[in-house]
């Protein structure tokens, strides 16, 4: 499966706040902290099988993104922010901030409620997080088991 995850608030502190990950060469390179976890989640979703990508609002540059991942040693199977989901959005008719499924994506976590009235409109898979759920890595995984 095709997985995506949102950026701000989800896996980069922002409004939320909550426990990141931090490598020497962020400090070098400028880039942002990664969500404690995060490392591991994408680590199993690979060994299983999955791809991983990132689905962004966000206008941050999709080199950006990539290099903020692979000084974490992640692999991305692709990036999707505001200017690509722009292009592509009327291509399907809609009106919301994330359709994940014109990206081939799968399953779309984040943590906006928003997002997940969106997803229950336009019939698209939605895993919501919580800033303070501690295992959240671990119910990311089961839920992706569910839609087995």
């Amino acid at each position: 499966m095709k997985i995506s995850f949102d950026l701000d608030d989800l896996l980069i502190a922002g409004i939320k706040q909550f426990e990141h990950s931090q490598k020497c060469f962020t400090k070098i390179f400028k880039t942002e902290l990664l969500r404690l976890g995060t490392i591991e989640l994408f680590e199993r979703l690979k060994a299983k099988g999955h791809k991983t990508c990132i689905y962004t609002t966000s206008l941050r540059s999709p080199f950006k993104i990539w290099l903020t991942f692979k000084i974490y040693g992640i692999v991305l199977d692709g990036i999707y922010n505001k200017n690509s989901h722009d292009k592509r959005i009327k291509e399907f008719g809609k009106t919301c901030s994330k359709y994940p499924p014109m990206f081939g994506i799968d399953i779309h976590v984040d943590d906006s409620e928003g997002v997940k009235m969106e997803a229950e409109r336009n019939d698209f898979k939605v895993i919501i997080i919580n800033e303070n759920d501690t295992n959240w890595c671990d119910r990311v995984l089961a839920e992706i088991n569910n839609y087995h």
